[in-house]
């Protein structure tokens, strides 16, 4: 499998901006489709948030797997997709979309220019940077003490640790962390915003005493030297301040999003997201698909599965333009026999 960095020229049936989880399905649903591919993403390697910001973060909403790492998923979906070949464009953005006669042309911040019938926007969060949280002397603890991703958690081994947030990441790290090191979960109200069963989970650790709740609490200072943390000082609304003992603190308070140079593309925007009608995921440019996070719909629901399935229709969509108004026989995989290279 080869990842390439050098200025290409070429032509392909579908492009596909973004290389995260549903990026590469998208090159393997294309192949599915006999559908030539290309995937383009400004990072240097495949999998998107998954292998740059939370590689060793467990997920557990992916169909038979009750537990899979990120970069587990990442590592499998890049080997189910390899049997079709994509060709990957990496450390690069798209900067410019242009219809053309026989479809779209698309040119890259490294001067690549590529032809193509279809494009999936598979974008995620565009891109991203972490919330940082507004702490006096933040920046002389990050990247010794204050960290906003687990990329080994091994790391962490035997270390106090403060996770400050209310979503997914705060909760699945805070169960994940506990077995090895001793745990708090800073949030600023009772509710949590993760996923049902992982909150449970995170609650039954805490009445048994292995992770510490401190919630309507939320971070108010730092408190250490030489960029090593001693204690984390959390307030309540009514001023009344209390230390956690710390050698770590893992702020997940969301990702700063940008889209970039597809904020210029002429597509139809809510906010940060793409605006594509169900059930195709087409934008307001027909023959330009949006799917995964960046995508909005009335009922959109941000979880990778869902990604997957829009991925799915979209494509199924495009044949008839990649293919010149052929119509699509659909197939189910296990009639297809052996899968053969676009």
């Amino acid at each position: 499998m080869s990842f390439f960095i050098s200025v290409e020229v070429m032509q392909t049936d579908v492009v596909i901006i973004g290389a995260g989880p549903v990026g590469i399905f998208s090159a393997f649903q294309a192949g599915m489709l006999g559908m030539k591919s290309c995937v383009i993403d400004a990072l240097e390697v495949p999998g998107g948030q998954c292998s740059a910001l939370y590689p060793e973060k467990p997920i557990y909403d992916i169909p038979a797997y009750p537990e899979i790492l990120a970069q587990g998923l990442v590592d499998n979906l890049l080997q189910q997709t390899s049997k079709f070949a994509p060709q990957y464009l990496l450390s690069r953005q798209v900067t410019e979309l242009s219809q053309s006669k026989n479809g779209f042309v698309l040119k890259t911040s490294t001067g690549d220019v590529i032809n193509a019938k279809a494009v999936i926007i598979a974008a995620g969060a565009g891109a991203f940077g972490p919330n940082r949280p507004p702490l006096k002397n933040l920046e002389s603890y990050e990247g010794s003490s204050v960290f906003y991703l687990v990329s080994r958690r091994d790391n962490f081994k035997g270390k106090k640790i403060v996770i400050a947030g209310g979503g997914d990441s705060a909760v699945d790290w805070a169960i994940s962390l506990s077995s090895i090191a001793k745990v708090s979960v800073v949030h600023r109200r009772a509710k949590f915003r993760a996923a049902p069963a992982s909150v449970q989970k995170m609650h039954e650790l805490a009445d048994a005493g292995v992770i510490d709740l401190v919630t309507s609490f939320q971070l108010a200072d730092l408190v250490g030297s030489d960029g090593q943390l001693r204690e984390v000082v959390v307030s309540d609304l009514d001023g009344i301040r209390k230390s956690i003992q710390a050698d770590i603190l893992l702020p997940f308070f969301g990702l700063a999003q940008n889209l970039g140079p597809i904020e210029k593309f002429g597509l139809e925007l809510k906010g940060h997201h793409i605006k594509v009608d169900y059930p195709h995921f087409e934008t307001n440019i027909p023959g330009v698909y949006a799917v995964g996070d960046v995508a909005t719909y009335e009922g959109k629901l941000k979880l990778i599965l869902t990604g997957f399935a829009e991925v799915a229709s979209a494509l199924h969509h495009a044949y008839t333009r990649v293919f010149d108004g052929k119509a699509l026989h659909f197939e189910y995989s296990t009639s297809k026999g052996e899968f053969k290279k676009s």
